[in-house]
């Protein structure tokens, strides 16, 4: 097979990149991909290089590809290494730029390897790693793989990193109520309490579709989202050219929840959903309302998927806050190879030593939900089940 190295969408066609094995998830697909390019919010401009891998079949069919970038920063990557880029410039060693394998601003686990099979895979790596040398770069990353994608890279010698999501299951839920019913009575009250704040203070909520999102609309998330960014002294990662793109092209994946007091757009949540899995990606207001935050982006989301039959509501990253609304502690993981060799040792020593701490957390964590303790060990997904087996 042939590999070779593209820097823009625009040099694969979208029927032939989303036919690919895993592609079919929302943010890989290839509209999603280049929307981020197409609307300048990830180019070398931004410090997203697109260096993409693809690997062609003698008869020229597309039999692979893996999304790379060459970073000359690690914003917009939800995995944090500041602290390693610090250490290689305290020894005199450039950190920047490195690859990257992730979805821009992203941080959904699914598909990196996108090839069906571990000699394509293998060698969509080995490209990459080629690339990296050929460009002499300090390392190579691969941020929220999923399972395996991540044994093939754990078996080729990348050290793997351990982080925690909170993530919402459908146990055949009928209602909302019906979700709440597993709660202890004091938690269900608090949140009933929350979602009560919202309706009494006369905000009106509404999900809409992406074929609904007018232009006048597309501002209004766009203002809002924009706003949310401004509040916290940032410049937003996206653009209003970004939602527009995603109007256009993914109209079925997108989900807007949108809140207003006196027919005036207040707050919103953007989310993007797949084949089974709702995505919690932006969101933005316009002040502070109480519990609104909630109610648009974690309770209108688990609404949503009871009522349109998703089985998982992903809301994004960090949050413990979420325990207590019934999202599970979840692993998720990313993928490193360091080039030299002794902050190879280090990182991977360090690596280790993060990893039981996380377990530890992890496990002590799902005791936090506000389940019924009884319910609690059924309700956990295998990794963490194991793990609370293993202390017992």
């Amino acid at each position: 097979m042939d590999a070779r190295i593209i820097r823009s969408f625009a040099e694969v066609g979208a029927a032939e990149w989303n036919a690919l094995p895993g592609a079919e998830a929302p943010f890989l697909r290839h509209e999603f991909l280049s929307a981020l390019e197409t609307s300048g919010c990830a180019t070398a401009e931004t410090g997203w290089d697109a260096h993409h891998v693809l690997l062609r079949a003698p008869d020229g069919r597309l039999a692979g590809a893996l999304p790379l970038y060459l970073k000359t920063h690690s914003w917009g990557e939800f995995v944090f290494d500041f602290a390693w880029a610090e250490a290689h410039h305290r020894a005199g060693l450039r950190y920047y730029p490195r690859l990257v394998s992730a979805v821009p601003f992203t941080p959904a686990t699914g598909p990196r390897l996108l090839a069906d099979g571990e000699r394509p895979r293998t060698a969509l790596l080995e490209a990459a790693r080629a690339l990296g040398t050929a460009l002499g770069v300090s390392s190579l990353h691969v941020l929220f793989p999923g399972e395996a994608d991540r044994a093939t890279l754990g078996q080729a010698g990348l050290l793997a990193r351990l982080d925690c999501q909170f993530h919402w299951f459908n146990e055949g839920f009928a209602t909302f109520d019906d979700f709440l019913a597993a709660f202890t009575a004091e938690k269900r009250k608090k949140v009933k309490r929350e979602r009560r704040r919202v309706r009494d203070s006369g905000i009106d909520c509404r999900s809409l579709a992406g074929h609904e999102l007018d232009d006048g609309l597309i501002d209004v998330i766009y203002r809002l989202h924009a706003t949310n960014f401004a509040r916290h002294g940032h410049a937003p990662y996206l653009n209003r050219e970004f939602f527009a793109e995603l109007v256009r092209t993914m109209p079925g994946n997108l989900v807007v929840e949108l809140a207003s007091l006196g027919g005036e757009p207040v707050a919103c949540a953007i989310l993007l959903r797949g084949a089974d899995t709702l995505y919690g990606r932006y969101w933005g207001a316009s002040g502070d309302f109480h519990s609104l935050h909630f109610e648009l982006c974690y309770y209108r989301g688990i609404e949503y998927c009871i009522r349109e039959g998703l089985s998982r509501f992903e809301p994004g990253t960090q949050g413990e806050h979420k325990l207590l609304r019934g999202f599970r502690p979840k692993p998720v993981w990313s993928m490193h190879e360091i080039a030299d060799a002794r902050f190879a040792a280090a990182i991977g020593d360090w690596l280790s030593r993060e990893r039981s701490a996380m377990q530890e957390w992890l496990a002590a964590a799902a005791w936090h939900l506000p389940f019924r303790q009884g319910d609690i060990p059924a309700r956990l997904e295998a990794d963490v089940r194991d793990r609370l087996a293993a202390e017992d």
